[in-house]
């Protein structure tokens, strides 16, 4: 085996050093972003905070949600086709939601039924649990013959040689970013594989970044997995994500869907929360565990925390005040003017 003699960081090795700021209140901060991309002919403008195609978080009431400040919804992938067009005839939001797909000809037939209803090529996201196979690239290629105008995103990977793999030869527009960080994830422990997400983003992004096309397009990644704090998205920021994802910090909020607990009177008091590799997912969705498998996800409690919006708003106040801290006067200039030293990690509460 060969080892690689070099720290890699997570978000907890990290603090943002302050410097002085231009900006004279938060307020100013602008977070919207305007992308292009290397692909997909598409422009795309607003909040690069994406909600998890999780079956809990991946909802149209998640979508209808975060459209409001112009943030997106990965759709999870098991809703029917029927049901997102017409989700997406009446509120007419399709920018901000994305449908999610995996690896089989039938979502294809999903895809193109969305397609024809809409009159337009659907924002994609090709989600699966290990990004590295030849045949994975294959199949984003193949999507990306049948939808060409499409935003792809697709993963997981965590390394930068398959991000380039995967804008130059999958067609991916973006690629997301994580191997095990997330919450309700247990492929680290049951694998052995992952790698530290901080460091992940920051090299994934020089690769993604460095493969241009052209009149400002070029290749972009998605932290996805890790954030369980609004610092922990600021930093995926500064680190240079374009986007950032999230499953676990959504969850508990009332437009999660799956299986509530109440108090006496009726209260949300919390919601049942699992990773999609999970044991009790694929006995939902897939008729159990392959014999030849194991489960690479856990069930988690999640307390009620309220609205979507509560929480967006949250990590909007996080994210201004960690540029206004830092110097930077938008969210995309927070890379350029960020500054960040090693900690030891017993400095953060993990109670948060």
């Amino acid at each position: 085996m060969k080892i690689v003699d070099e720290t890699k960081l997570d978000f907890d090795d990290i603090l943002l050093v302050p410097a002085l700021s231009p900006a004279a209140s938060r307020k100013e901060v602008q977070l919207k972003r305007t992308f292009k991309f290397f692909h997909s002919p598409k422009e795309w403008r607003g909040l690069p905070i994406i909600a998890a195609n999780m079956d809990t978080t991946g909802t149209f009431n998640m979508g209808s949600a975060l459209s409001k400040d112009e943030a997106v919804t990965c759709l999870h992938k098991y809703h029917e086709p029927e049901r997102i067009v017409e989700y997406f005839k009446y509120y007419n939001i399709e920018p901000s939601v994305w449908v999610s797909i995996g690896m089989n000809n039938d979502d294809l037939k999903k895809l193109q039924t969305v397609k024809n209803a809409m009159h337009s090529d659907p924002n994609i996201c090709i989600d699966i649990a290990n990004g590295y196979t030849e045949k994975f690239v294959e199949w984003c290629s193949l999507v990306r013959s049948h939808f060409p105008e499409s935003i792809i995103m697709a993963g997981n990977v965590c390394t930068p040689e398959m991000v380039q793999e995967l804008v130059l030869h999958g067609g991916v527009d973006i690629v997301k970013i994580g191997i095990g960080p997330g919450s309700a994830c247990t492929t680290r422990l049951k694998t052995g594989v992952g790698y530290p997400q901080l460091s992940a983003v920051i090299e994934c992004s020089h690769a993604a970044h460095g493969l241009k096309s052209g009149d400002g397009k070029m290749g972009l990644i998605c932290a996805d997995g890790g954030c369980r704090t609004p610092a922990d998205i600021c930093k995926a920021f500064a680190a240079n994500s374009d986007f950032v994802m999230l499953g676990g910090m959504l969850a508990g909020t009332d437009e999660c869907e799956g299986e509530w607990q109440y108090s006496t009177e009726e209260k949300k008091t919390s919601l049942k929360f699992y990773g999609m590799s999970s044991e009790k997912a694929q006995d939902k969705y897939t008729g159990g565990m392959n014999n030849y498998a194991t489960s690479e996800g856990r069930v988690k409690i999640i307390p009620y925390k309220g609205s979507a919006d509560s929480v967006l708003n949250d990590i909007k106040g996080g994210l201004r005040s960690c540029c206004a801290y830092v110097g930077a006067t938008c969210l995309k200039d927070l890379p350029k003017c960020a500054k960040a030293i090693k900690v030891n990690r017993t400095h953060f509460d993990k109670s948060v």
